[in-house]
């Protein structure tokens, strides 16, 4: 058996709805991560259709569907050598954002006064900010998160519901990856459960 071809996510059919926020919960390896990178039109899947803001995704639509939709994942979407500052104009300028809300969001996020750090020079806690930065920065349609918490500090903790309350203000959606239940269940409207890559639990709440 060819390993390399050992399906990840198997007869999984989930329907997210505007203005929702769903939580994905489930053991290492369960497809949570897979998952997200096929929302984010990263992946292509090998079976099966995906279909965003009502149009299905093939290599020509994905690219359309790629600038309504940010993906904040374990390792931030960051060029070390560039500041803070210099990546989200960087952002800005391939997603055609406007660069001068770039000082803005970075002090939304508490980044002001590191706004000219190179990234590799900031904690993780200060990364996850930035990353934070970008999205509100980039106003997306999908929000997904992966484990966004995990080096985030206290003090930061409120600006994930800001940004999926902000997605939800423009009917847009999310999609919040965690270990921690209680997060979950504080920020969504229902959760799913993966067990080896199919919906094995849905819990409103």
């Amino acid at each position: 058996m060819d390993l390399h071809q050992a399906p990840v996510l198997r007869d999984l059919d989930l329907c997210l709805e505007s203005g929702e926020v769903i939580g994905l919960m489930g053991a290492n390896g369960s497809g949570k991560s897979t998952l997200l990178s096929v929302l984010a039109t990263l992946i292509r899947p090998t079976a099966g259709t995906v279909e965003l803001f009502g149009r299905q995704i093939d290599a020509t639509s994905a690219r359309t569907a790629r600038l309504r939709v940010a993906l904040v994942g374990h390792s931030a979407a960051l060029y070390d050598r560039l500041t803070l500052e210099e990546n989200l104009r960087l952002v800005a300028r391939l997603t055609g954002r406007p660069r001068r809300r770039v000082p803005e969001v970075l002090a939304d996020v508490g980044l002001a006064r590191a706004a000219g750090r190179p990234a590799i020079a900031c904690s993780q806690g200060m990364r996850r900010r930035a990353e934070l930065a970008r999205v509100m920065l980039t106003e997306p349609d999908l929000l997904l998160l992966d484990e966004v918490h995990t080096g985030l500090d206290y003090d930061a903790a409120p600006l994930v519901g800001r940004v999926l309350a902000e997605v939800r203000s423009r009917w847009g959606a999310g999609v919040l990856v965690s270990h921690e239940a209680g997060r979950v269940s504080d920020l969504c409207d229902r959760t799913v459960g993966l067990r080896s890559g199919r919906v094995e639990t849905v819990v409103a709440r």
